[in-house]
């Protein structure tokens, strides 16, 4: 949102003396936007013009990297800096680092702070007798790639007949923020018609907490399709409500939610159409007792690393930390054993 622009105000009319925290969600520039704009990549946040034109696209790279400059001196006006993702650290930490080499001084780095999720409610709801739904949870923006989730379904009726017959069924729901959201919607089910899945694909828009709660109680498969995700709570929700994830193998998703818990997997990853619906069919295949135990494995991860006593759990020490940074890691580990681990 630009506030670490503010970093240089408050440290002037302090004269240094009131510290600054910050807790990056999404970077408000990255490396990856840098690439795809030097790539000539045509994305949601690269439009076609600028791409296939290479005037525009050296006028935007010029722009994104002095843009790129002034945010990392920015940031690096901050005397703790927290991340949501290992996602969001490594982008971060290369913005930090492009300002200690430029001028000189101690390299520095971000600490990941996962952002908290209330998984109370929904770690209630049973494990056993799901439907055969798949879930999407997400904003009907164009970075949340719901087309690649009804592709998929088309993809896996393909390949699989039978699921068809057996009313294995699409859920998107999420919220219509405006008129650009509702005319994607339109979209969508346009191409559920093309596609001929008019009777398996159910669009749930800007419904209340309590109909996603019961959603999230009922569904088998949770998915989440959207690249480079930089966190990903929906894929926290799907796993503290027992349902098993298919995520896009990249950002949070990947590297730090549908991760393994005691060594065994708690969801699946994928690309393209085709491999989210062979993710689909190893699930919705699974022996009961397979998919109870991973479902099981889901869910406590999501507890234990996301719980909203972890959050504090772990930072509370580091605002003593902040407070006094000559503090020992011993003395910080009175308050949290681990703290260690998340230590800048």
């Amino acid at each position: 949102m630009g506030y670490a622009f503010t970093f240089h105000i408050v440290r002037w009319l302090s004269r240094g003396h009131t510290p600054v925290s910050a807790y990056v969600h999404y970077p408000t520039i990255s490396t990856d936007m840098l690439a795809r704009v030097k790539s000539r990549t045509s994305q949601y946040n690269n439009a076609s013009g600028v791409a296939n034109s290479a005037l525009r696209t050296y006028a935007k790279l010029t722009y994104y990297n002095l843009f790129a400059a002034v945010y990392s001196i920015s940031l690096h006006r901050a005397q703790t800096i927290m991340v949501n993702s290992s996602w969001t650290k490594n982008h971060v930490d290369y913005l930090l680092g492009s300002v200690s080499r430029l001028l000189g001084g101690l390299k520095r780095v971000s600490t990941i702070v996962y952002p908290p999720c209330d998984t109370k409610a929904m770690s209630a709801f049973p494990l056993e007798h799901r439907e055969k739904i798949i879930m999407s949870l997400a904003q009907f923006r164009p970075e949340k790639d719901q087309a690649k989730q009804i592709y998929s379904l088309a993809q896996l009726f393909e390949s699989y007949p039978e699921y068809r017959s057996q009313g294995v069924r699409l859920v998107l729901v999420g919220s219509s923020r405006n008129a650009s959201d509702a005319e994607r919607v339109v979209t969508l089910q346009k191409l559920v018609a093309e596609l001929k899945l008019e009777d398996s694909v159910e669009f749930v828009v800007n419904a209340s907490y309590g109909v996603v709660l019961s959603w999230l109680a009922r569904a088998s498969i949770g998915t989440n399709t959207m690249v480079d995700e930089h966190f990903g709570i929906n894929v926290v929700e799907f796993m503290a409500a027992g349902l098993i994830p298919v995520v896009h193998a990249s950002g949070g998703p990947l590297n730090d939610i549908v991760v393994p818990y005691e060594n065994e997997p708690t969801g699946y990853h994928a690309t393209d159409p085709a491999s989210f619906a062979q993710a689909f069919h190893k699930i919705l295949s699974l022996p009961e007792t397979e998919a109870h135990s991973m479902r099981k494995r889901a869910r406590a991860l999501a507890i234990d690393r996301f719980s909203t006593e972890e959050f504090e759990y772990v930072l509370v020490p580091l605002c003593v930390f902040h407070e006094n940074p000559l503090a020992s890691n011993a003395d910080l580990e009175v308050l949290a054993p681990e703290v260690n681990i998340f230590l800048i």
